[in-house]
């Protein structure tokens, strides 16, 4: 890898530098006469609506460019159904910037079920069909039809998460790596600023980025293995044979003895035909002292894995193993004649760097074309923090992890103070309520490996499964004082924590604890146990329900301390692999003994690259060693009827979910939960008009019943999962901070002993 500058503003300027910061970065040719530009060095091509504010990532890096000293346009969500949009800003001067924008296309466009979207709270008026599916391919070939020699540099979560071959939930089959499809000269994958700046650099010095191989954080198509790198070979599961115990050099071994193992064993021949086994001989050809930095591992190639989902999970985990910036090496999959190469992870920013970028000359509003539109996704984070990024949790369902990586990256108390003191000074409609100081996690705040010798060797998936490592230092202090320091600003009223709490780690500090729950709720506290059963919470590498019984009992103990009437929101994933029908039986009794009800559920969306969706597609479980005849089945929830089942038995009181859970639990052998006493899970009668496809429930999730709606007790709740950023809705968070759903009166009639909480779903 290349050595790149001390940090991300090391670089001499570029010398357009000279033209100043633009108010918002031009996307018309209009706007770029007007800042006396004749062209653009870079134009960055994006599916969201250009909104200049660091939550978005179009936002990030035209502003980062620009204080490189590039001149950056923004094509935000052009036309795509012909290459002359793409024309707007004129030939740039260094390369087209390629991203689907916040959200993988696929996942804004369909649900869980693979059903159409009604909306896009990325656009304007929240309306629906503004980018193409699979956006990243088609923004990309439009690109290369305007301008053929410009390069094409692709990146965002999209093309983060279909860097390799990856398994497509839509298609149902496994795809090869999107920079083929692209035909993008290379992909930057993860928060790419440190990628970004030196590539920027490198070809408006003359470099082109085919040619630009040494750039960690980046994938790119080869011919062939460089001769200086060492290979190693991970393209096929091995079945080892019977190993003998290592010999006992005291042990007396007589002469006869060793010729009879000799010729018992002479290549492998009589412990193939004693046992049957196939004996398999590792060939260790690694030179001794041969650097990381020169090591490659090849996993399965796309050929393999595209029918092969063995070998799917298999490369899965190489992949997921190599994810350690302090360790990770190379990675290299075959695809047709070409080798898609992908170097180690890029190395985290550092907290000045952090800042920096936090600190650039954000808008901190939608650009003016839009007019009065609305956009939800705007709306949602206008009043939040994002104060740092990664997440250390390892969730199999997540993609944080493949995007950001473990490690977190923090921000320091003065950039954090000075965006809120921002923000209550520039943004329009601000009324002293921060809605959310937090990130991908809410409590991973400066949370870090005690010794960084450590945190660069280490290979775990989780710092905090099956228990907290004993090296995490959890100490929650310095996200206390942030709080404590936030909601001291002159003007600020409140400062309200959004952003799914870990709360595995907040019961390690009961201080903290007390602090959010004293100050920063705003009357519900979103936590995510995904499930009350040790099977599927096994394979999301999430923790059991003592934990959650644990932090229930201290947030309800501060909450009388403080004299507040507060509740918590659980939130739970439907048809997550590793989840029986039993599984989802007792977790619908855990919710009725404990007076739930769920207004909204989701099932578990398959994105790519997750470790979770390898268990989907192959039925094998990528968290263990994978074997074709001894690896442990993984139960898979695939046909309609069976996701459909999983998430009925979250909603077990609604009506038309009683006829197909009466004949599941009939089936289950458990028709003793069918009947009309308190302790039955779903009652003998039928409503009216459902049942079979007829009334669903009324506007705010009511039943109803011959017109009236039926009374509801009990505690309800909204839960949503897809696995990436969940689509941005009226009243939801969107990914990483944003507006809370906050206290609601309850309903008449539909009882205020636990309140009625709604929001989106955390992650953590």
């Amino acid at each position: 890898m290349s050595a790149a500058p001390d940090t991300l503003f090391s670089r001499r300027p570029y010398w357009a530098k000279r033209f100043g910061t633009a108010p918002f970065l031009p996307t018309t040719r209009e706007e770029m006469d007007a800042l006396g530009w004749d062209s653009c060095d870079i134009v960055l091509v994006t599916g969201d609506a250009y909104v200049d504010h660091p939550s978005f990532g179009m936002a990030i890096i035209g502003r980062l460019l620009e204080a490189q000293g590039f001149r950056v346009g923004i094509l935000a969500q052009p036309d795509w159904t012909s290459a002359e949009p793409f024309r707007a800003l004129g030939r740039p001067n260094l390369f087209f910037g390629v991203t689907a924008g916040n959200m993988d296309s696929m996942v804004n466009h369909y649900t869980a079920e693979r059903k159409v979207r009604s909306n896009d709270a990325y656009t304007p008026g929240d309306v629906h069909g503004r980018r193409p599916d699979r956006a990243v391919i088609v923004y990309a070939q439009r690109a290369r039809e305007a301008y053929k020699d410009v390069p094409i540099v692709a990146g965002g979560i999209e093309a983060s998460l279909r860097r390799i071959a990856h398994y497509d939930y839509w298609q149902d089959k496994v795809r090869r790596s999107v920079l083929l499809d692209s035909r993008a000269d290379i992909l930057l994958f993860g928060n790419a600023e440190r990628a970004l700046v030196e590539l920027a650099h490198r070809v408006a010095a003359g470099e082109h980025p085919r040619e630009i191989t040494d750039l960690r954080g980046t994938a790119f198509l080869r011919d062939d293995v460089p001769a200086d790198y060492v290979e190693l070979d991970s393209s096929e599961v091995d079945t080892p044979g019977p190993v003998d115990a290592n010999p006992d050099p005291y042990a007396m071994v007589t002469a006869e003895t060793c010729a009879d193992a000799d010729v018992s064993t002479a290549d492998g021949a009589g412990l193939e035909a004693a046992s049957g086994a196939r004996v398999v001989r590792f060939h260790r050809d690694i030179p001794r002292g041969t650097p990381r930095e020169r090591t490659v591992i090849r996993i399965p190639a796309f050929e393999q894995v595209r029918g092969d989902p063995v070998l799917y999970a298999h490369a899965s985990r190489v992949l997921h193993l190599e994810t350690n910036p302090g360790n990770a090496r190379a990675i290299v999959q075959r695809h047709g004649d070409k080798e898609v190469w992908l170097n180690p992870p890029p190395i985290p920013l550092s907290t000045p760097e952090m800042d920096a970028v936090f600190d650039l000359p954000y808008a901190r509003a939608p650009h003016p074309s839009y007019g009065d539109a609305r956009i939800p996704a705007w709306e949602m984070i206008r009043f939040s923090v994002n104060i740092m990024r990664g997440c250390f949790g390892g969730c199999t369902f997540c993609s944080i992890t493949e995007h950001e990586g473990r490690i977190i990256q923090s921000r320091s108390e003065e950039s954090v103070l000075r965006e809120i003191e921002e923000i209550r000074d520039k943004v329009d409609g601000f009324t002293g309520v921060i809605s959310d100081l937090g990130g991908p996690t809410a409590n991973m705040y400066r949370l870090a490996c005690k010794d960084p010798k450590i945190e660069r060797s280490c290979r775990r998936l989780s710092c905090v499964y099956p228990g907290i490592c004993s090296n995490l230092d959890t100490d929650h202090s310095s996200l206390i004082r942030l709080y404590r320091k936030a909601r001291a600003l002159p003007g600020i009223k409140k400062i309200l924590i959004a952003s799914g709490l870990r709360y595995d780690l907040a019961i390690e500090s009961p201080e903290y604890v007390k602090e959010l729950v004293t100050h920063h709720v705003g009357g519900y506290l979103k936590i995510a146990p995904e499930h009350t059963e040790s099977g599927p919470l096994s394979r999301m590498m999430k923790p059991g329900m003592g934990t959650y019984d644990r932090f229930r009992a201290l947030f309800e103990k501060y909450s009388r301390a403080a004299g507040k009437e507060q509740y918590l929101i659980p939130y739970f994933i439907a048809a997550h692999p590793g989840t029986t029908d039993q599984d989802m039986l007792q977790l619908a009794l855990w919710l009725k003994r404990h007076d739930f009800r769920a207004d909204q559920v989701q099932a578990f969306l398959p994105s790519p690259m997750a470790l979770a969706t390898a268990m989907w597609h192959s039925g094998r479980d990528p968290l263990r060693g994978i074997r074709r005849k001894v690896s442990e089945r993984v139960p898979v929830a695939r046909g309609v009827r069976a996701r459909r089942l999983h998430k009925a038995f979250l909603r077990y009181h609604d009506p038309n979910n009683w006829p197909l859970l009466r004949d599941a639990l009939q089936r289950m052998g458990r028709a003793d939960l069918i009947g009309n006493g308190k302790h039955h899970l779903v009652p003998t009668w039928q409503p009216a008009g459902t049942g079979q496809g007829g009334a669903r429930p009324a506007a705010g999730g009511r039943i109803t019943r011959g017109g009236k709606a039926l009374r509801r007790r009990g505690q309800t709740f909204q839960t949503q999962h897809n696995g990436v950023e969940a689509a941005a809705r009226p009243g939801a968070t969107p990914a990483g901070s944003g507006k809370p759903a906050g206290p609601k009166k309850p309903r008449k009639g539909a009882g205020a002993r636990r309140g009625r909480p709604a929001g989106r779903r955390p992650r953590g």
